[in-house]
């Protein structure tokens, strides 16, 4: 392993990779420049429900590769993550491309069809649920698997997951993604804070059992990024404030998708191994 490339032989699965303004696709190209073997999980239809509309799948497929390393694979799966049996499915895919996975970037969520708290119905809580919470919840567990014990009963409160440490360096590295509920109201998009609130909540409890594995687990709120859901053309809400509200920030903008893109870069080798069990913040200051 070189300075230059800290990831390489590493492999990564990167999920909700569908368009190329999209955090998810800055994170990939960013995996692959690193060196890294590079899975992506990807769900057009659901891009062709929202304003934004969806991207060209295989400019997306060049994309990544161009970025990739001499030596380095590529491999995508499109799935549905609201549907749980797709979970080993694209586990598999990621497993089965160099024979080992390293690095989990839980990036898919769900948007569109939200809701104040007068608009919220079992329905649609369950529907942002399934794809931001529960599917995030059930890749770490199968992507934490590849490294435990197996065990006959299941644990009660409590008990602790019992690894072969200490270890050397980190066995693996987990990325989730919350949002800015963190930080302050998030109005009308209720059933999406709650989905997202859930992960930075639970950061802390899976992120101690993971370590007892190796496994680095770190949750990152990219602030505001423009995917295209900020372009006036393509936008799902008001932007009447916007441009006054950025001329008031240090940087005068919102973020971009390499913004975060970098900061998961970094905390995936071996360099940000450190820092565990944090729900860290992506934002240029925007929050402040």
């Amino acid at each position: 392993m070189s300075a230059a490339l800290p990831l390489h032989g590493k492999t990564a699965l990167v999920t909700g990779v569908s368009r190329r303004r999209g955090i998810g696709f800055a994170v990939a190209t960013k995996l692959a420049a690193l060196g890294a073997s590079v899975v992506v999980q990807h769900h057009r239809p659901h891009d062709l429900e929202l304003p934004w509309g969806g991207d060209d799948l295989d400019a997306v497929r060049d994309g990544i590769r161009a970025h990739l390393t001499p030596g380095a694979s590529f491999a995508d799966v499109a799935a549905d993550l609201a549907d749980p049996e797709s979970i080993g499915r694209v586990m598999s895919v990621a497993t089965e491309l160099t024979g080992s996975l390293d690095v989990l970037v839980c990036n898919h969520a769900k948007s569109g069809d939200d809701g104040s708290i007068l608009d919220m119905t079992p329905e649609r809580l369950t529907a942002f649920w399934e794809v931001d919470t529960r599917s995030t919840l059930l890749l770490t567990t199968a992507f934490a698997r590849l490294r435990a014990p197996r065990v006959e009963t299941p644990r009660r409160p409590g008990d602790r997951i019992v690894g072969t440490g200490p270890y050397e360096e980190a066995r693996g590295h987990v990325i989730w993604m919350t949002s800015g509920q963190i930080h302050g109201a998030m109005r009308g998009e209720v059933a999406y804070a709650a989905s997202k609130a859930a992960l930075a909540g639970v950061t802390p409890t899976v992120a101690a059992e993971l370590l007892e594995l190796g496994i680095v687990l770190n949750t990152i709120d990219p602030g505001p990024v423009n995917t295209g859901y900020l372009d006036p053309e393509t936008t799902d809400r008001s932007l009447d404030d916007l441009a006054e509200q950025l001329a008031s920030t240090p940087f005068g903008r919102v973020g971009r998708p390499e913004d975060p893109a970098e900061l998961i870069g970094w905390l995936v080798t071996s360099a940000g191994s450190w820092v565990v069990g944090q729900v860290l913040t992506s934002d240029g200051g925007f929050g402040l």
